[in-house]
């Protein structure tokens, strides 16, 4: 199994490229949700995109990528903390039929007022730092062109993206041409070594990404190159909803409404909206949480029974 991000730079200081491939961080976080085959590959590839990018971004916060959408698929969103901490889930919307062959446009753009949007959420608690959004029209067959238009337009960098999914596997490859410092290497080695590193990457199967090894794909890549290698970064999938958060949030319902619940049903059962991690409470666990509040010394005026 293999859940780590993957990072080189040319000798020459001007492209930096990146690998991840994720199987069990993937894999955990569809444990929970389950989506038609062509909203999933989006989703995963949404994931590794958002690992890639956030890697470079140095704040104490999170990168948010959203694609928003008119068809089927209402939102697609991907979260990934400075400790490359991720989650991502999918919103489709109900009576609509997902199609089996549904593309990035038919699912999220068909009547033209689908959007992409990038929030950087910086950590309020170390930062004062303001969050940014950024939106942009959903332009581009798939979500590596989405996201390469947006780098062009929006960050002024020039990026190229490789990425797939699918049930078992979320992978991408970045290509980032860095920006002139002087020196020694002019203007034109630079651009020669850009076009040079996009040739050989273009060469990459979605194949070989889903099935190889990070390493193994840079180096079938760009064996002729030589390339530093920085150390890996891991990745793990994380959803901060717990037990205790949840139950919190029925406390706030208040006792008649789970009074109301319960009458119809055996257990209160809540899952996250982020994830979907379902959570089960039966009738003596619902009691509990308000002999706790009024343990606590903020009673709830009416208790479950």
């Amino acid at each position: 199994m293999s859940n780590q991000l993957k990072k080189y730079l040319f000798q020459d200081n001007t492209v930096r490229v990146q690998a991840v491939r994720l199987t069990d961080a993937w894999q955990d976080g569809l444990v929970h949700q389950h989506y038609p085959d062509c909203v999933q590959q989006l989703l995963g590839e949404l994931v590794s995109a958002a690992v890639l990018l956030a890697s470079n971004i140095k704040f104490d916060g999170s990168l948010v990528l959203q694609l928003q959408g008119d068809g089927p698929v209402a939102l697609i969103v991907v979260e990934c903390n400075v400790n490359l901490d991720i989650r991502a889930t999918a919103t489709l919307r109900e009576g609509v039929d997902v199609p089996a062959d549904g593309s990035l446009q038919t699912l999220l753009n068909a009547n033209g007022n689908g959007r992409f949007i990038v929030v950087l959420d910086p950590n309020r608690e170390t930062t004062d730092m303001q969050p940014y959004q950024g939106i942009v029209p959903l332009e581009g067959n798939s979500v590596a062109q989405v996201l390469e238009g947006y780098m062009r337009s929006s960050e002024q960098l020039d990026t190229r993206l490789w990425l797939t999914a699918d049930a078992r596997c979320s992978a991408g490859l970045l290509l980032q041409r860095l920006p002139g410092h002087g020196g020694k290497i002019t203007a034109t080695v630079q651009e020669e070594t850009w076009q040079r590193a996009v040739i050989l990457a273009e060469t990459l199967k979605t194949q070989e990404l889903l099935d190889l090894p990070s390493d193994e794909v840079v180096q079938r890549l760009f064996w002729e190159e030589t390339l530093l290698a920085f150390e890996p970064q891991n990745v793990r999938w994380h959803c901060p909803c717990t037990r205790e958060r949840v139950g919190n949030m029925l406390r706030m319902l208040g006792a008649v409404e789970i009074e109301s619940i319960l009458s119809e049903s055996d257990e209160v059962e809540v899952s996250c909206n982020f994830c979907g991690k379902p959570y089960h409470f039966d009738a003596v666990d619902c009691a509990s949480l308000f002999t706790e509040n009024r343990n606590s010394g903020h009673a709830n005026p009416t208790s479950l029974h």
